[in-house]
C-alpha cells in the first residue's frame, strides 16, 4: 500500500472560527483512508470501527465503489425525480428483493427515511379512521433515536435531543423496549403504528428480542397497525441478514433505511409493503436529491459488493467468533467491562462507568470507535474488516481495560 500523502493544515482553527458548534470540537482531523484504516493529517493510522457511525459499509475508498461513482459522476449526476433513470429503478428493484414484495421511496438520510415513515403512518391512520387527525398515535420505544427532524425528534425521548424545540409534534406514546406488556397497554382506537428500531444504536446498542419483535408484529396484525421498523444503523448487512429484523423471522409493513446502503454518499430510502405502498400518491410527498442517478450508483455499488464477497455470511461468522473473544474481557475486567451488546458488526461494551474516557483512550492506543448511551462503547467495522482486523481491536481494548484496571 502506498503511504498516504500527509496533508496539514489548520482545520482545527477553521472549524472553531467558522462551523457551527453543535458538535463537541472533533479530536482528529482525518486526511484519507483506505480499507479499515484512516489516517490523520499528522501521518498517524488508526483503525476506524466508527465506519462514519455505520455509513462507509465498504470501508474506505473500496475499489467498486469509487469507480461506480468516477463512472456515474461522468455520466449523470442528478435529474430530479422529474423524470427516470435506469439506476433508481434497478436499486428499488434490488431492495424490493431483499424486503419482499412492495415498493421504494428514495431520499438523502435516515432522518429523512424516518419522517416519511411517520408520514406514511399518519395516513394510514386517515385510511383506518376516515378522519384526518383522529388517528395518529404512534407508539415508539423508550431510549429510541430516530433522528433530528421534528417528526424524528418527537419520536426520541431523550432530553438532550429535544430540549429548547419544544412544542413537538403530537401523537408520539413510549413503551419499554422488550416489555410487550408495556406496548399493548398504550394501544387504543387512536393508535396508527408501532415503530422502533430492531437494535436500538444510540440509545446503547440494544437489540429488541425475538419474542418482543414477534408479539409487535401479533399486536400490529390484532390492531390494524403498521409496523415500522427503523434499519438505518443495524440494516443492510450489518448484522450477518440484509435487514437485522430478518434474523427473528417476523414480517415489517415498513423499513426505514439509510446509512451503509450508499456507502459514504448520502441516500435514505424507505420500503413500504404492497399493501401500504400506495398510501403515497401523487404530490403526497417527495425529495428534489432523493435516488439521484450517483447516489443509487453507490447503493447499487454496495450492494454489488455485498452478494459478490458473500459479506452477509462472513459477517455471521466473523461477528460470531469476534464476540466470544470480546466476551473474555467481561471475565478479565469485571470491574470494568458489564457485557457485551449487538449482533454481527454492530456490537456494544456496556461498561460500569462512563464510556468517554475509554473512547479518548481507544483513540490514543489506535482505536476509533463512538459511544452510545450513557455507558457503551460501540464497535461498528466496516462490513469488509478481517478476522485479522477484528482481532487487533480486540488487542487495543484489552490493552487499555488492562491500563484503567
Amino acid at each position: 500500500m502506498n503511504q498516504p500523502t500527509i496533508v496539514r493544515s489548520n482545520a482545527a482553527e477553521l472549524y472553531d472560527a467558522y462551523v457551527m458548534k453543535n458538535y463537541g470540537r472533533p479530536p482528529l482531523t482525518l486526511v484519507r483512508g483506505q480499507g479499515v484504516t484512516v489516517w490523520d493529517d499528522t501521518g498517524r493510522e488508526y483503525l476506524d470501527f466508527t465506519s462514519g457511525v455505520a455509513v462507509s459499509a465498504l470501508g474506505h475508498c473500496h475499489p467498486v465503489w469509487v469507480e461506480a461513482i468516477r463512472r456515474q459522476a461522468g455520466e449523470l449526476i442528478h435529474v430530479s425525480n422529474l423524470f427516470r433513470h435506469p439506476n433508481q429503478g434497478e436499486l428499488a428493484r434490488r431492495l424490493v428483493q431483499q424486503a419482499g414484495p412492495g415498493r421504494v421511496f428514495f431520499c438523502n438520510s435516515g432522518a429523512e427515511a424516518n419522517e416519511g415513515l411517520i408520514k406514511l403512518a399518519r395516513l394510514h391512520g386517515l385510511r383506518k379512521s376516515g378522519e384526518e387527525g383522529k388517528c395518529i398515535k404512534i407508539i415508539c420505544a423508550k431510549n429510541a433515536f430516530h433522528g433530528r427532524t421534528f417528526g424524528g425528534m418527537s419520536a426520541t425521548p431523550q432530553e438532550k435531543i429535544q430540549k429548547g424545540f419544544r412544542p413537538l409534534v403530537p401523537g408520539f406514546v413510549f413503551g419499554d423496549l422488550n416489555n410487550l406488556a408495556s406496548f399493548r397497554d398504550l394501544i387504543d382506537e387512536q393508535t396508527a403504528a408501532i415503530f422502533v428500531e430492531t437494535i436500538q444504536g444510540e440509545g446503547g446498542v440494544t437489540p429488541c428480542t425475538d419474542e418482543f419483535l414477534i408479539g409487535l408484529r401479533q399486536l400490529c396484525d390484532q390492531h390494524n397497525l403498521l409496523l415500522m421498523l427503523d434499519e438505518v444503523q443495524c440494516g443492510l448487512g450489518r448484522t450477518g441478514a440484509f435487514f437485522a429484523f430478518q434474523h427473528t423471522g417476523v414480517r415489517a409493513d415498513a423499513i426505514g433505511m439509510a446509512k451503509g446502503l450508499g456507502g459514504g454518499y448520502p441516500i435514505g430510502a424507505i420500503w413500504a409493503a404492497d399493501k401500504y405502498a400506495d398510501l403515497f400518491t401523487p404530490g403526497s410527498h417527495g425529495s428534489t436529491f432523493g435516488g439521484t442517478p450517483l447516489a443509487c450508483a453507490a447503493g447499487l455499488a454496495v450492494l454489488d459488493v455485498l452478494e459478490r464477497d458473500n459479506l452477509l455470511s462472513k459477517i455471521q461468522v466473523h461477528g460470531a467468533a469476534w464476540r466470544i473473544e470480546l466476551e473474555k474481557l467481561i471475565i478479565e475486567f469485571p470491574a470494568q467491562v458489564k457485557a457485551v451488546t449487538g449482533r454481527g458488526f454492530m456490537l456494544g461494551l456496556l461498561l460500569v462507568g462512563e464510556p468517554g474516557p475509554y473512547v479518548a483512550a481507544l483513540r490514543e492506543a489506535g482505536l476509533l470507535a463512538p459511544q452510545a448511551g450513557t455507558n457503551t462503547v460501540r464497535l461498528l467495522p466496516p462490513l469488509i474488516a478481517t478476522p485479522e482486523e477484528l482481532n487487533r481491536a480486540t488487542a487495543i481494548i484489552r490493552s487499555v481495560l488492562a491500563k484503567k484496571a
